[in-house]
């Protein structure tokens, strides 16, 4: 069967309106972890595995700067979660659904954790490995490809992204915060 056209400019295909679609809840139960992350003063990234069955196994926000830790991304967390949950560190099956486009490191672990599919919200172009600066799940010599679905509330996740760092750097800067949500500035790397 052929592959459907790409739809006119400016217009959306309905395929790819269905998949964002099942993975908005999702993504909003990220957000709120993303939120919380930043709100204890990590970069707001929260994360959540499913389970076979589309329910919720695990999920974790940020926590390199609360644990000290420079491993305890959003990703890696859910994934140590839901294998302990699950019993098993091969999570056939499941879906990680991230708020940011994963890192090398976290790229690695979804696939060496056979996850079966990534969905993520933001690109990151600074730092991201599925797609922007690598491809490392694409990659044919790994033994291991998840699908990828990127795109997913992305303006919602790049502007929680974007308030963080521009009241990091007001605060930095010893300028008051009027609003945290008015910069327009790529986030930096987390």
């Amino acid at each position: 069967m052929p592959l459907p056209a790409d739809p006119p400019a400016g217009t959306t295909s309905p395929i790819a309106t269905i998949m964002l679609t099942d993975w908005v809840a999702p993504m909003r139960r990220a957000l709120e972890f993303a939120r919380t992350a930043g709100s204890a003063g990590d970069v707001p990234v929260g994360a959540v595995v499913l389970g076979p069955d589309g329910a919720v196994i695990s999920a974790a926000g940020n926590a390199r700067e609360a644990d000290g830790d420079p491993t305890a991304h959003a990703e890696i967390l859910a994934i140590r979660q839901a294998s302990a949950t699950i019993g098993n560190w091969r999570l056939h099956g499941c879906t990680l659904v991230v708020t940011l486009e994963p890192c090398a490191m976290c790229a690695g672990a979804l696939v060496l954790a056979r996850v079966d599919r990534l969905v993520f919200g933001a690109l990151d172009p600074k730092a991201g490995a599925v797609g922007s600066l690598y491809d490392i799940p694409a990659d044919p010599r790994l033994n291991h490809r998840p699908q990828v679905q990127g795109g997913v509330l992305a303006e919602e996740c790049s502007a929680l992204l974007r308030a963080f760092f521009a009241a990091r750097r007001r605060r930095r800067s010893g300028v008051v915060p009027v609003d945290a949500s008015d910069s327009s500035e790529e986030p930096p790397v987390r």
